[in-house]
């Protein structure tokens, strides 16, 4: 952790990068760890808890004379907004720096209803979780989004998503901080992303952090991939990486809403699923509704699941091949039908697969399930909010 040669150069943000492992430590630990002399330390910390972010732990540490004060990150210091918006439905919650939920809701909202209704329930509902947890709104830190579409990271503009009519270009960062009083850019900001990418993120850092090269689908209403490598999440150049769900499908001219036709979202969504059952004279409105017949012994719903599970492998086998990931996770509302879809996947991929490419390789349900996006949006903003250049700023 040493910055420059003697150490003296590290900043207050290398001190709170080290303290977020959960462990309190001494002013001699620190100095240790970062190369700094102890009055720099002490200097450092003193900002940190003039700003809340460290707390002077429980307990101390004695080598025999007079007992060592402890210092520990502080995790209730700032909140933070998350919310996950699927096509049909949302979470969203209030989560703290060490990313526990503090309040949360699930809702139905269609995002097809337009950005300025649909981020109106979103304020509503944010505002009634910090009432909920008794959080004063000046202590939210930031506001993570997922969005069912293609978005431009870096501005967190929606850029012609299928399924979001009127939301092309629509400035959420500043809808939102304008209405909820944090800044749509720099430290503490709002952070809008692809939904499949935030619950990647919400699933590496929860559930498998030592996996450096993992791929999250979602089975959906439509289909998409987030791709962690390196540990980290890899957006693409405009942020459109991981768009499987419109590789084209051999052998299928399935009309997909992206106005092509063929594509993996046709044929294996939850929305094309639940309209073959419809054509069957068989009531589904959509994933949610496929798996809840297959739970109940539709034949026709299970073969469905269980196919759509084959169609994602196949294409999967060629990012595998390509990509050489250590785990895949499955999510989404299809997930939710276990053995029968992750057996599809499977029976694809390891067939398709090259055997060096599979021959480590897991392919499980998310553990997080209908969290990781709230999660991996806290996880996005939290993880900019407390950058060791962001605190060095906030503290100077």
């Amino acid at each position: 952790m040493t910055n420059g040669s003697n150490g003296q150069s590290a900043g207050a943000g290398a001190l709170l990068a080290i303290l977020r492992d959960g462990r309190a430590r001494t002013r001699g630990e620190l100095a240790e760890l970062t190369g700094m002399s102890r009055s720099t330390v002490s200097q450092r910390l003193d900002g940190l808890i003039d700003r809340h972010w460290v707390v002077a732990g429980e307990g101390s540490i004695s080598s025999g004379g007079r007992p060592a004060a402890v210092f520990a990150f502080n995790e209730g210091a700032r909140v933070v907004l998350a919310a996950d918006l699927g096509a049909t439905h949302a979470r969203l919650a209030v989560v703290d720096l060490g990313m526990t939920v503090r309040a949360e809701r699930a809702m139905e909202l269609p995002v097809d209803r337009g950005p300025e209704p649909t981020l109106e329930r979103v304020v509503a509902a944010f505002r009634e979780l910090l009432a909920t947890g008794g959080y004063d709104p000046a202590q939210v830190c930031g506001i993570g989004v997922g969005l069912p579409g293609p978005v431009e990271h870096a501005s967190g503009r929606p850029v012609n998503p299928p399924i979001m009519p009127g939301w092309h270009g629509f400035g959420v960062p500043a809808w939102l901080g304008e209405r909820l009083g944090v800044p749509p850019a720099g430290p503490g900001r709002v952070l809008v992303d692809n939904d499949v990418n935030v619950m990647a993120l919400g699933e590496h850092w929860a559930a498998r952090p030592a996996v450096d090269h993992l791929i999250f689908i979602k089975m959906g209403t439509g289909i998409g991939c987030g791709i962690i490598t390196g540990g980290r999440l890899h957006r693409g150049a405009q942020g459109a990486a991981g768009d499987v769900g419109h590789i084209r499908v051999p052998a299928s001219d399935a009309p997909c809403r992206c106005g092509n036709s063929g594509c993996l979202e046709a044929v294996a969504g939850g929305a094309s699923m639940a309209a073959v059952l419809r054509e069957a004279g068989i009531e589904a409105q959509g994933g949610r509704d496929v798996v809840t017949l297959m739970r109940a012994g539709d034949l026709r719903a299970t073969w469905l699941v269980r196919q759509a599970g084959r169609e994602v492998g196949t294409v999967m086998a060629s990012i595998v091949n390509f990509f050489n990931p250590s785990v895949i996770v499955i999510g989404g509302d299809i997930a939710e039908a276990g053995e029968q879809v992750l057996a599809g996947v499977r029976e694809a991929i390891y067939s398709r697969s090259l055997p060096l490419a599979t021959q480590h390789l897991g392919i499980r349900a998310s553990r997080l399930r209908d969290r990781s996006g709230v999660i991996g949006a806290a996880v996005m903003v939290v993880e900019d909010v407390l950058a060791p250049a962001a605190i060095d700023q906030a503290v100077t």
